[in-house]
């Protein structure tokens, strides 16, 4: 019996030392990020639309806010969506095909320059867009003059920029993973008769699906969040703009900030992105840790 009790008390103890801090620590982290959307959510709710009296459960509930940013208010807010899914999800199959490519080229081929290509994007790609904002609305406007559809106010030149922009962090990603490949695979294929476009698409693709839908789901995240270069591109008009630029015109104004119909919108929106996590999470978790043992 008292042998029993020792082995209970030191189990408690153990897991109290090694165990129960962990599950605290994943209650705070938790909560800190579940927080915000909570928070967007009561506002959401809240029929007095106001932030400086707005409390986690509101005393003022309805849909009100939802009926306002449907209504005929000059601010097309499904136009807003689609323009959205359209920008966001084209460019980032663009990125995931670029990225794809470039990573593969850089994994099983080695040729000269190569350590210099990967160095170059990957510094490239610390400069964040902000300061090429200037420089790609000139760039924009010159093709407009002689190609009406790669203008100013258009979404294709949007998606050609967002296209490239993620090249080099994807880059890393996937060749990371695809250096984790072992290069048998291909041999034994090549030995086959398979050429490097055969062996890509018939094994490669199909062994990378869980790191490519990371990859996808990262950049359109990182797309439909986007607000500087969307507003330079297409303006603000609202038949084109999306929805990070269209809901910016609820609270733009000193005076006049709708706060209620703003949480309502920016709620709406992550509907698809958590559709697609549910839809695609089986993939997630072995994407995640895909290519961390070998770089």
């Amino acid at each position: 019996m008292i042998k029993v009790m020792r082995l209970n008390n030191k189990a408690a103890k153990f897991w109290f030392k090694k165990i129960l801090w962990r599950h605290l620590v994943g209650l705070a982290v938790g909560a800190f990020s579940l927080f915000p959307l909570v928070w967007m959510i009561s506002a959401a709710f809240d029929v007095t639309g106001q932030i400086s009296t707005q409390q986690l459960i509101p005393l003022h509930r309805g849909l009100d806010n939802f009926q306002q940013l449907f209504s005929s208010t000059g601010k097309p807010y499904l136009t807003w969506g689609r323009n959205s899914l359209v920008v966001a999800f084209s460019a980032a199959a663009m990125q995931v095909v670029i990225g794809a490519l470039a990573a593969y080229s850089l994994s099983r081929h080695r040729f000269k320059g190569r350590r210099f290509t990967l160095t170059t994007i990957l510094i490239v790609q610390m400069f964040p867009q902000l300061l090429a904002a200037t420089t790609l609305f000139l760039i924009i406007n010159t093709f407009g003059k002689s190609f009406a559809f790669l203008g100013l106010g258009h979404q294709l030149p949007l998606i050609l920029i967002f296209g490239g922009a993620a090249l080099g962090v994807n880059t890393w990603m996937l060749k990371s993973f695809f250096d984790t490949l072992p290069t048998e695979i291909d041999e034994a294929a090549k030995i086959d008769g398979a050429g490097h476009f055969e062996i890509f698409l018939k094994i490669i693709i199909p062994l990378a699906t869980p790191v490519f839908v990371v990859t996808f789901l990262l950049s359109l995240i990182g797309i439909l969040n986007e607000y500087l270069i969307t507003s330079v591109i297409l303006g603000l008009d609202s038949k084109n703009m999306t929805v990070a630029v269209g809901l910016q015109q609820f609270i733009y104004g000193q005076y006049g900030k709708n706060w209620g119909p703003f949480t309502a919108g920016a709620l709406i929106a992550t509907i698809p992105v958590m559709a697609l996590f549910i839809f695609l999470q089986k993939h997630l978790v072995s994407g995640l840790v895909s290519g961390s043992t070998k770089g």
